[in-house]
């Protein structure tokens, strides 16, 4: 079975509270729901995690790296500033999908650039919580070219 880790950066516990105008109502525990649904449905098994912390973030791409098939990130806040992530993003040799809310390029210049883009095989943004669906998809397809 295709084992995904899906992970999300900071201030994403926050979905759903945080500028709604901007991110939706959508809480985080309805995006799990949505990724454990659309993970059913394709056979995937999927860890979801979120950290506030850099460190750990890596932590959990490490983990990844030994046992899973892939990583889908939404690296938020770290986008334009974590060149650890994206080091540890290489060394995992997984393919890797990047996800965003919001469409990081019609927000503040500051948000254009992403060091984690990198490493991904595949950028989603502004596709709000359903670009986790389609990252999903589309990291089913990565996993099975990856494995043969």
């Amino acid at each position: 079975m295709t084992k995904v880790m899906i992970l999300n950066g900071p201030n994403l516990n926050l979905l759903g509270l945080r500028e709604p105008h901007i991110y939706g109502s959508t809480t985080l525990g309805e995006v799990e729901q949505l990724c454990r649904d659309t993970a059913s449905e394709l056979g995937i098994e999927i860890a979801f995690h979120q950290s506030n912390h850099e460190g750990v973030l890596i932590d959990f791409i490490h983990e990844a790296r030994e046992s899973y098939d892939g990583i889908i990130i939404n690296p938020a806040g770290f986008t334009s500033t974590s060149i650890a992530i994206v080091d540890g993003l290489l060394a995992a040799e997984l393919p890797v999908i990047e996800v965003h809310i919001s469409n990081i390029q019609k927000r503040e210049t500051w948000r254009h650039h992403s060091y984690i883009s990198y490493a991904a095989n595949a950028i989603i943004a502004g596709a709000g919580p359903q670009g986790y669906d389609l990252a999903l998809r589309h990291m089913a397809k990565l996993a099975v070219k990856q494995q043969s």
